[in-house]
């Protein structure tokens, strides 16, 4: 049975990683990709490990649980973050963010064909709903994408990355508790930005961002990337992946609707009819949490 405290952290996600979008898109006017995602990456494992000590989870592991780790960091947390940082550069912040949440299409294939979870028509219908609200969303900007394609590749490796990770979440037996999952997951991920930064960019020669800057970096270190990839974790790890992943469906639309407000992104009809046709999603999604869970 689906419990109060799963619906809380699906509309924490929703919420929190939504307005990550406009987040990371005023952060990339003054910081580069791979900077961002090494200070962002890097702060966020410091802080996920405090976390995980205050509450006593212990970061010990096996070798091979740590392998395992790397794994499912590399996909859920680095492979998303970067390629869905450069999708920002080559494409407008709604289209970035209707594209990368195609994941769960991809998710609920890999979940069905490498976990065996059961596609019941009822979570098939409601995966459905949510995808036709993206393509709602998407159709506006069919030529634009078409003529520039370069950013829709990126947030397609960002969608294919983190359906992967999610899917090795769900795979593996974890001995080690979910808070202290997440800061290996993100410790993992901070390594190679933290390469790439310094390979690619000058990270230590780069002037100090505005305040607005910095506040807006403050938001996206505490709740995208300490809040939510704990909160990820600890819903994968209680619900089947189609069912996690059908939650994430509110991010996009948080995402569009405070790209509207915050980056001056125009709220057209399909952006309203996308909205509700992905809460509809969602409501069905959670309707019979008896039938779905049983599914697990």
């Amino acid at each position: 049975m689906i419990r109060p405290t799963e619906i809380f952290l699906v509309v924490a996600i929703g919420l929190f990683w939504g307005l990550n979008w406009p987040a990371v898109k005023t952060i990339l006017g003054e910081v580069p990709p791979w900077t961002l995602r090494a200070i962002g990456l890097s702060t966020g494992a410091l802080l996920l490990m405090v976390v995980a000590y205050a509450a006593r989870q212990s970061l010990a592991t096996s070798r091979r649980e740590m392998v395992w780790l790397a794994g499912a960091g590399l996909f859920t947390v680095f492979g998303f973050n970067i390629f869905a940082a450069f999708g920002q550069l080559f494409t407008a912040t709604s289209t970035a963010t209707i594209v990368a949440f195609t994941m769960p299409m991809w998710a609920s294939f890999l979940s069905a064909l490498f976990l065996g979870e059961g596609l019941s028509t009822a979570r098939i219908f409601s995966l459905g709903l949510g995808l036709l609200g993206l393509f709602v969303l998407v159709s506006d900007d069919a030529a634009a994408i078409l003529s520039r394609p370069t950013g829709i590749l990126f947030m397609l490796g960002a969608a294919l990355s983190w359906a992967v990770g999610t899917v090795l979440l769900k795979a593996h037996t974890w001995t080690v508790k979910p808070l202290a999952r997440s800061a290996w997951l993100v410790t993992f991920s901070a390594i190679p930005t933290a390469i790439g930064a310094f390979l690619f960019e000058t990270p230590l020669q780069q002037s100090l961002p505005s305040p607005a800057v910095l506040a807006v970096f403050a938001y996206h270190i505490v709740f995208p990337m300490v809040v939510c990839h704990a909160a990820w974790v600890v819903l994968v790890e209680r619900l089947p992946v189609q069912l996690a992943v059908i939650g994430t469906l509110l991010i996009p639309i948080v995402g569009v609707l405070s790209s509207g407000l915050l980056l001056g992104d125009h709220l057209s009809w399909s952006k309203i009819a996308a909205l509700a046709l992905v809460l509809s999603s969602i409501v069905l999604a959670f309707r019979k949490p008896s039938a779905q869970a049983a599914g697990s």
